[in-house]
């Protein structure tokens, strides 16, 4: 590149793009593409776009900056890939380049930030935010959440019920093993976790513990950084990175229980040290019987779970042994349920056509639990079973094993 030449905004991602033959077979499990049919909003159609974008031979605004954020980055496409294509490594690198660009400007761009670096990453404003909502929960808001603009009672809709505030308490900073001891690891309890599946890290260190391990909780760790990736701000997302190399230090294994956290986790220095909770779990095996819970369950797959980490026999294995449970298959299991993040928040037609299919299997199959190991997820399916007046309770698996 010439003095003076402005840099291309995609050039360190063209060897990437270059790894798609285009056949195809990614196109079945996109679920844009299967919502629109449109070649761009296939994984192809997007790396395509990229490709063109390194070139120099389309302008970064339009199309891919567009489809950029219209893909919800499950990552189903790397699993069908037969040539290797790190698409969520393409993605965030694209995305990365539209915010610098300033393509994304303007009122909803400005709150999104403030929520991601401001709030979501301060623990106590957090907690006060959180707060607030279970107050106005508490005064029945929700009656009122129909006279709001239809894009803020559609968030409403998607808000979980705010557990109270004995169980938003954070756990204990380390949490003994129960009988023979077989280990220790570390827990990584996020930041959405403890405020609105605060049963979910209890059982997690409950399951845990009960099955030989001490667990600890570092004082000094930080948001995993997923969604700040997501939205294209990788400097904020390594900065978060940076606190959780020095919590964590000394540490042989953090168990995660938030696949997207982990696939986060995973992708950065702490990798190798990471592991989901099912899949530790798994690995160890199970020395406490898990309580008998009689009934049927479906489990859904995280995306960034099952396409971003791989993991997909270990919560099966486990729920296997859960005495009285028997596990149904339903017809979608691994495609997403349109929560990707805050999709939901910023493309709630496409995520509600998205959710529709995976909704349309799980009430096929009519379980007495839906079981996901996502927060995300958690609340995405919660608000589809509470929509269609399904019975069905939605779980994270430990809460079963528990």
């Amino acid at each position: 590149m010439s003095a003076g030449e402005t840099p291309n905004p995609l050039q360190s991602l063209y060897a990437g793009t270059l790894d798609c033959v285009h056949c195809g077979l990614c196109l079945s499990s996109c679920p844009t593409y299967r919502e629109t049919g449109r070649e761009t909003s296939s994984p192809r159609g997007r790396v395509y776009l990229m490709r063109g974008v390194a070139e120099g031979r389309i302008p970064l605004e339009g199309a891919l900056a567009e489809e950029a954020y219209l893909c919800l980055g499950c990552r189903a496409c790397e699993t069908a890939c037969p040539s290797g294509v790190e698409f969520g490594a393409l993605l965030e690198g694209t995305r990365a380049a539209v915010e610098q660009a300033g393509l994304r400007e303007g009122p909803a761009k400005r709150l999104e930030t403030l929520a991601l670096r401001h709030v979501l990453t301060h623990p106590r404003r957090l907690a006060l935010a959180v707060r607030g909502l279970a107050i106005a929960q508490r005064l029945g808001a929700g009656r009122l959440a129909r006279l709001l603009p239809r894009r803020l009672s559609e968030a409403w809709s998607l808000l979980p019920e705010i557990p109270p505030a004995a169980a938003r308490r954070r756990l204990p900073r380390r949490i003994a093993a129960e009988g023979a001891p077989r280990g220790r690891v570390a827990l990584f309890e996020g930041c959405l976790m403890p405020e609105l599946f605060g049963a979910v890290n209890a059982a997690t260190a409950r399951v845990l513990t009960r099955n030989g391990f001490e667990v600890v909780l570092p004082a000094r760790q930080a948001c995993c950084g997923a969604l700040h990736l997501h939205a294209g701000d990788p400097v904020f997302a390594a900065s978060l990175e940076r606190r959780n190399l020095a919590a964590f230090e000394g540490v042989d294994v953090i168990v995660v229980n938030s696949a997207g956290c982990g696939a986060a986790l995973k992708a950065g220095a702490l990798g190798a040290r990471v592991r989901d909770v099912c899949e530790f779990l798994a690995e160890v095996g199970l020395v406490a019987e898990p309580p008998r819970r009689d009934g049927t369950l479906c489990y859904d797959d995280p995306c960034h779970l099952v396409h971003g980490q791989g993991v997909s026999a270990a919560p099966r294995k486990l729920l296997a042994q859960v005495p009285g449970l028997r596990i149904v298959a339903h017809d979608d299991p691994t495609s997403c349920c349109g929560a990707a993040g805050i999709y939901n928040l910023t493309h709630p037609e496409m995520s509600r056509a998205v959710l529709a299919r995976k909704m349309d299997a799980l009430a096929a199959a009519d379980p007495d639990w839906i079981a996901s190991g996502n927060p995300g997820c958690l609340m995405q399916l919660g608000a589809g079973v509470r929509a269609r007046g399904l019975s069905a309770r939605v779980v994270h698996p430990v809460e079963l094993l528990a």
